[in-house]
């Protein structure tokens, strides 16, 4: 099999792997002969067998290994801390406090990797569903493929705002202009041809198109020479597969990392706990994001980057294309009208002959566009027999002119075809006709998606340029229908409810994009055209964006101008795009959102992956992203307001009692126990009000929480120490165990009360893992000097009065910390409310920003 796939030595790269410049400098049908194949591609069982002995197309992507993760788990400079102090520990004969702290090392590190490992699958799952596929010729026809499944010797279709799956040698080229800034780092697209190119060196032949460049322009065919790791980019990736350096925040956290380790030999204890606040909320909150990420994808929701989920709950204005998303998507041709308004199947003949298609003849499976799909999809086209036509040139469309043109010889005559939105195609012919603008508006005011048709003589003409795409004369409109989502109307109203701005971006005509509104109830407050936007400056656009929900006939440049200038007035944007011309606008905004039947440039420049474009799961998914993020904040502020306490208690106890109030081993105890309990955090319900509007991370907020019930925790630390101390008279192991159990107990149940704005339990329940969590690890916690291993622990029991006490203190502690929640929470709004009043509207995006509103 591998000789009748690689021909010869000179032609291979002495791997058996096909050699690209070679290739480029080959005539089209000695390549083809050469590689096995013919230009109606494949078969089906052909390809499978070269697919067996070449392997899949595809890159070495993530790989989730257990033994990185373990390796991640154990690079930490705090186990090797411990580990010495382990180490210090036998060699002064003290074996218990060696085994007690590498046994509870272990069980943290296990913790630690379990947790890691289960966010690295979640989110290697989360990308292995988003699937790329490309247009291959197989069995003679043109069908889908995954890129994947393509191998050697294929027959790839090449269109605008493909990603060309593969090394490709042409075999047909209109127009046919690539990005190749990924191989070369020029952003200019590099023009195609079919011709031969022996002298040609570098990256990227002009005879070729490579594996992850993408199509900007035009249409071709091209034969697979190099799949996978063979080609230019799987070298290149082959050559960078090793870890990336250390990025500044890295090094800086990896610094701080070091730092806390010199503390940590002069006040062990401390460095224990700051440890606590350092790495293990961290870990929290990665754990609660995959959680979440996991929780959205069963939603139909894929998110790509972890970090998206946030954005996504933080969405105050949503840009969204019009098809698919407000209408139904699904296209169908309505009528062929000559100028007058009559049926006229002439129209819909050069409709058809104008369609995406290759040239030397008219192939219905060929047509890409969705309008095109519609026209040849519709039974009227059926009666038409166009094998008498030539296609003897074509300019495919682009978003630049908005119109497509082809030269077609039908045996008596030779014509231009122009089809294309009516505003551009009229505005190159000689005159229109009367009532032709009446028309237009009529169908535009019915809703109806409008392509205008126009053509002239081009006798002696051979190729097609834009110069030649003039003094046309208007043959009639193609009309087609896309009436708008049943579910729609609904979808809007909850995406309302959570306080999002829906604004409208599309390619149609506005007073289309008005009517659809209409029928959804829309209150669409204003509408303003490509045109008109391109003739403002970047201050009256800005002005602009606050009374307009409408931008028709945009550009790729101007919806990404559009975002710009929104995501400058502070306010968190979204863009819902699946289109090529959306890959900008989707880069841009501050959550990309594509769909998975998108192209694939704009998959790749999506944050999240929607599995239907439906807004009604875009709501899912933003209330979830807000629920994740208000269970994250959850655990944050009660982490650092309650490790800030019982650090400051144990510091004190340090210089007032004769001993530790705790020993370094307890302390890790401790902190093991607590994050079992709260890794059901991500689970737990989420009051309604705080899916009503996003919430942002405010380190000063955190803060100021921590400042003032820091010191509440600090004080019932106190109230046991005088109890130990003075009501039962204790020793060092028994004030231990009294200390242990009260800061365990009273740091792990405070998640009720701080969980939420309510009253805990009787206006806000926990969900019922966190509750059950939570009481269990609370019980072991509180009982563990009973065990027999906790004299081994340095733990004795406790007399029963001491449970009574532990049990006022808890209630009242509860209590304190509830009504100094309500107390903080209506200081922050005033405090809010007053400075929003003293600043300009969107001062600054994070101005506006309040973790609680």
């Amino acid at each position: 099999m591998t000789s009748s796939i690689h021909k010869t030595a000179a032609w291979s790269d002495g791997a058996g792997v096909p050699d690209l410049h070679a290739s480029a400098g080959l005539p089209v049908e000695e390549v083809l002969a050469r590689l096995s194949t013919v230009r109606s591609g494949l078969t089906s069982g052909e390809a499978s067998r070269r697919l067996a002995l070449v392997g899949p197309n595809a890159l070495r992507g993530h790989v989730v290994g257990s033994l990185d993760v373990l390796g991640r788990q154990l690079m930490n400079p705090f186990l090797l801390l411990l580990a010495a102090t382990a180490v210090i520990s036998i060699l002064l004969r003290d074996q218990t406090d060696a085994v007690i702290i590498l046994g509870i090392t272990t069980l943290s590190v296990g913790l630690g990797f379990v947790n890691e490992y289960r966010s690295e699958r979640a989110i290697a799952d989360l990308h292995a569903r988003v699937r790329h596929t490309a247009r291959v010729l197989r069995d003679g026809g043109l069908t889908p493929v995954d890129v994947r499944a393509i191998v050697p010797g294929d027959i790839v279709v090449l269109d605008v705002g493909d990603i060309v799956p593969a090394d490709l040698r042409l075999l047909d080229s209109q127009a046919l202009a690539c990005e190749e800034a990924v191989l070369t780092g020029e952003s200019v697209p590099a023009d195609k041809t079919v011709a031969a190119v022996t002298a040609e060196e570098g990256l990227s032949p002009s005879s070729c198109a490579m594996m992850g460049t993408v199509v900007r322009g035009g249409t071709g065919r091209g034969v697979v020479v190099r799949t996978g790791s063979a080609t230019q980019l799987g070298r290149i990736a082959a050559r960078l597969g090793g870890r990336m350096p250390e990025t500044a925040f890295q090094q800086g956290l990896r610094a701080f990392s070091r730092l806390l380790v010199w503390i940590t030999t002069t006040v062990t204890v401390v460095v224990f706990v700051v440890n606590a606040i350092a790495r293990h909320s961290v870990a929290i909150v990665t754990v609660s994001l995959a959680t979440g990420a996991r929780r959205m994808a069963q939603r139909s929701v894929l998110v790509k980057r972890l970090v998206s989920i946030e954005d996504l709950g933080n969405i105050v204005v949503l840009f969204t294309d019009k098809t698919g998303t407000l209408t139904e998507g699904k296209i169908g041709f309505a009528a062929a009208l000559d100028p007058n308004g009559a049926s006229s199947p002439e129209v819909l003949r050069l409709g058809m002959l104008c369609t995406t298609a290759m040239t030397g003849g008219i192939i219905p499976g060929n047509a890409t566009n969705v309008l095109d799909a519609a026209l040849w999809a519709s039974p009227a086209t059926r009666h038409f027999d166009l094998r008498q036509c030539r296609r003897i040139a074509a300019a495919p469309f682009d978003y630049e002119r908005r119109l497509m043109s082809v030269l077609v010889d039908d045996g008596t005559r030779r014509r231009l075809i122009v089809k294309g939105a009516p505003e551009s195609v009229l505005a190159r012919c000689i005159e229109c006709p009367p009532g032709f603008q009446e028309l237009l508006a009529a169908q535009f005011g019915a809703g109806s998606r409008v392509v205008a048709v126009a053509t002239r003589e081009a006798t002696g003409l051979t190729a097609i340029t834009p110069a030649e795409e003039r003094d046309l004369i208007p043959a009639g409109l193609l009309v087609f229908a896309d009436p708008p989502k049943a579910d729609a109307a609904s979808a809007l109203v909850r995406l309302q409810q959570l306080g999002i701005t829906v604004k409208i971006l599309t390619g149609d005509n506005e007073l289309v994009a008005q009517k659809v509104c209409r029928d959804l109830g829309i209150a669409a407050s204003g509408a303003l055209t490509g045109t008109a936007l391109g003739q403002m400056s970047d201050q009256e656009a800005t002005a602009a964006l606050a009374t307009t929900t409408i931008f028709a006939r945009v550009s790729p440049e101007q919806k990404a101008r559009l975002i710009r200038l929104q995501r400058q007035l502070g306010l968190d944007v979204g863009f819902l795009g699946d289109g090529v011309n959306d890959a900008v606008a989707l880069h841009d905004a501050d959550v990309g959102i594509s769909v998975e039947s998108a192209a694939d440039v704009a998959k790749d420049a999506a944050d999240i992956v929607l599995v239907t474009k439906d807004l009604a799961i875009l709501a899912d998914g933003v209330a979830e992203g807000r629920r994740i993020f208000a269970n994250t904040i959850k655990y944050v502020v009660m982490a650092t307001s309650s490790n800030f306490g019982n650090m400051f208690s144990t510091a004190v106890g340090s210089l007032l009692l004769p001993f530790l109030p705790l020993l370094p081993a307890q302390v890790l105890l401790g902190n093991l126990l607590y994050d079992v309990s709260e890794m059901t955090i991500p689970t737990d319900n989420v009051d309604d009000e705080q899916l009503h509007r996003p919430a942002y991370w405010d380190m000063g907020l955190i803060r100021r929480f921590m400042i003032v019930f820091g010191p509440i925790n600090s004080l019932f630390d106190f109230s046991i120490f005088a109890v130990m101390l003075l009501a039962f008279g204790a020793g060092a192991t028994l004030f231990r165990s009294g200390y242990f159990v009260e800061t365990f107990v009273t740091q792990t149940l405070i998640i009720f009360a701080l969980r939420t704005r309510r009253v805990p339990f009787f206006r806000s329940r926990p969900s019922w893992p966190l509750a059950a969590t939570t009481a269990t690890v609370t019980l072991a916690g509180a009982s563990l000097p009973f065990w027999p291993i906790g004299a081994f622990l340095g733990f004795a029991p406790l007399p029963a009065v001491f449970f009574g006490v532990i049990a006022i203190l808890v209630v009242v502690y509860i209590v304190l910390v509830d009504a100094t929640k309500t107390w903080f929470f209506r200081a922050v709004a005033s405090r809010s409310t007053t400075r929003e009043d003293r600043s300009p509207p969107y001062a600054g995006r994070r101005a506006a920003r309040m973790l609680v509103r």
